[in-house]
């Protein structure tokens, strides 16, 4: 009975609140499709002034196309329009990007598409406007401009891709060649350690020399005093040999000298020729 009672007020509350939710329905209906023809209305105007090349109201009436309906693929893909045409790529690949999103129909999305396929060949990425002229003509296979900028692009990649690679092999020869630099020096730097270890040895060899001859020799004396001890002995040596002594004759003495050996030679030659002749032996020698 307690159930009973609770449906019939469910009931009661349902059909009274019916109507309230048809009227509700009807009123976000109706305010749907007033933004809807705002939208294309603020959508009319910016066409309109981009026609005149007044991109500025353009671009403001396009703006508020899509405050009234943010997916208005007409105002995002006119905006992007605008935006190529004054240079701006990045901001007109987003909004082109924007409409091929919110694109619900085959012909905007390959509209979008191709004209994304031009921003990214501005840009030079070619391998990527490859693939939106791809998705450009999965929605209208028949476009020969399409076609042909699909060739382009694809040109462009592998002109791409072929500088890449040279331009890694580039880098690995330069690498290649760095290291090898840097091996010379690394072998430049330890034949520099090898010739500053063998001078240093070098070095110590002739202190060691020179100490050697500092300590004492054989005699237990050091070099130096070994020396002077041996000029000392050389002196020794000179006081003990015979000095000569100068001469005191004078001149007249010396003369007569040498008559008197003169004369006292001639005898003795005499004396040998005559004991030639008696065939005797002589002894030939000075005894003077």
């Amino acid at each position: 009975m307690k159930n009973l009672i609770l449906d019939k007020y469910r009931l009661i509350l349902w059909m009274v609140a019916l109507p309230w939710l048809i009227c509700a329905q009807e009123l976000d209906e109706k305010a749907l499709l007033q933004k809807q023809n705002k939208a294309q209305l603020f959508v009319a105007e910016g066409n309109e002034s981009f026609q005149n090349e007044d991109f500025i109201t353009a671009e403001m009436a396009y703006r508020k196309a899509m405050s009234q309906q943010s997916n208005t693929v007409a105002a995002s893909y006119n905006l992007g329009n605008g935006f190529y045409k004054e240079g701006n790529f990045d901001e007109a690949l987003y909004r082109h990007e924007q409409a091929a999103k919110d694109a619900t129909s085959k012909t905007e999305k390959h509209k979008a598409f191709h004209n994304i396929g031009n921003i990214l060949m501005q840009n030079q990425l070619c391998k990527e406007a490859v693939e939106a002229f791809k998705n450009a003509l999965r929605n209208n296979p028949n476009d020969d401009e399409t076609r042909y900028n699909l060739a382009m692009a694809k040109e462009c990649a592998k002109h791409e891709k072929e500088q890449d690679e040279k331009d890694d092999e580039d880098s690995d020869d330069k690498k290649d060649e760095k290291d090898e630099k840097n091996q010379e020096q690394q072998d430049q730097d330890k034949k520099d350690e090898q010739g500053d270890d063998n001078e240093d040895k070098k070095d110590q060899g002739d202190e060691d020399k020179q100490d050697g001859n500092d300590k004492e020799d054989e005699e237990g004396k050091p070099d130096e005093d070994k020396d002077e001890n041996d000029k000392g002995d050389d002196s020794d040596k000179q006081q003990q040999q015979p000095q000569p002594r100068p001469s005191t004759l004078n001149g007249q003495q010396i003369k007569n000298l040498l008559e008197a050996l003169n004369d006292k030679e001639s005898k003795v030659q005499e004396k040998i020729n005559a004991e030639k002749q008696k065939g005797a032996k002589v002894k030939n020698e000075k005894d003077w």
